[in-house]
């Protein structure tokens, strides 16, 4: 395997282990968005390490998600709910009595519409089916 090739991969692998640490931090800061980054995980370490790849995919916390969108499955309907609820709550709570400026306010408000946009056209399944 030549420098070139190696650098490559490293550079798969480092960009996987950002969009997984994003991805994480995307569960408890309802703008930024988990699955995508857990999916952009999951390219970039199939392109570079099978070990992380493997381990992304039956990760007991975000595993299953990401082998369910993969097969075409979508996202549950309660992890649409739960994160559609705790993001407008953020939202909500953000724009009565943690900001000021109505700028930001308004930004946060067309943020928080586009969020939910993007949940709900994402395909969805319910666990019994």
């Amino acid at each position: 395997m030549n420098h070139q090739h190696r650098f490559v991969r490293f550079l798969f692998v480092l960009a996987g282990t950002l969009s997984v640490a994003l991805g994480i931090i995307g569960i408890f800061v309802p703008l930024l968005p988990t699955v995508p980054f857990l999916l952009l995980a999951a390219y970039c370490y199939a392109k570079s390490s099978e070990m992380f790849y493997h381990w992304l995919l039956t990760n007991k916390w975000f595993g299953k998600i990401i082998r369910d969108y993969k097969e075409g499955k979508g996202v549950p309907v309660r992890v649409k709910v739960y994160s559609i609820t705790f993001l407008w709550f953020v939202v909500g709570y953000s724009t009565f009595y943690a900001l000021e400026s109505r700028t930001v306010k308004i930004v946060l408000f067309i943020v928080g519409i586009a969020v939910t946009i993007h949940l709900m056209l994402l395909k969805s399944y319910r666990k019994d089916s």
